[in-house]
């Protein structure tokens, strides 16, 4: 059986750790470790970054992250998404050390975190305008835990 929550709020910095923490809340269901969760969390904070940062080139109350949420099985499938500008390169911004803001001193890193703390990343296009990053990561819980041992 699939559960699934949607979340969205205001593109404000001061929404990011709700974001993390709405998620991270919503995967204890899958009894994940301490490192899985804190992956989950990492990525999720740098996708909500990503669009609070570079998806609205001004701010408006009208500037909003969506967060999609499915478990399906024993795999978290969580898909942040913007209205926003959209990314013109996805190949270049996928790159480390890319970023559109260097006068705000980003490190461009974001994607490659994202990348290396979830199972899978695709990034693409919304229709008719802004950005879709989906991740996916598959928890061991307590039950394949016990197996193993």
């Amino acid at each position: 059986m699939k559960n699934r929550m949607t979340v969205g709020f205001s593109a404000i910095s001061e929404n990011e750790a709700f974001a993390r923490n709405t998620v991270a809340a919503f995967c204890v269901a899958l009894d994940p470790t301490v490192d899985q969760i804190n992956d989950i969390k990492t990525a999720v904070s740098e996708a909500v970054t990503n669009c609070i940062v570079h998806a609205y080139s001004e701010q408006s109350e009208d500037n909003t992250v969506t967060i999609d949420t499915t478990i399906d099985g024993d795999t978290v499938h969580i898909v942040v998404s913007d209205s926003g500008i959209g990314i013109a390169d996805i190949d270049s911004a996928m790159q480390p050390f890319f970023t559109t803001k260097p006068e705000q001193e980003r490190s461009g890193m974001g994607f490659t975190v994202m990348e290396s703390f979830m199972d899978t990343l695709t990034v693409t296009h919304n229709i008719p305008s802004g950005t879709v990053v989906s991740m996916t990561k598959t928890i061991r819980g307590a039950d394949w835990k016990k197996k193993k041992l």
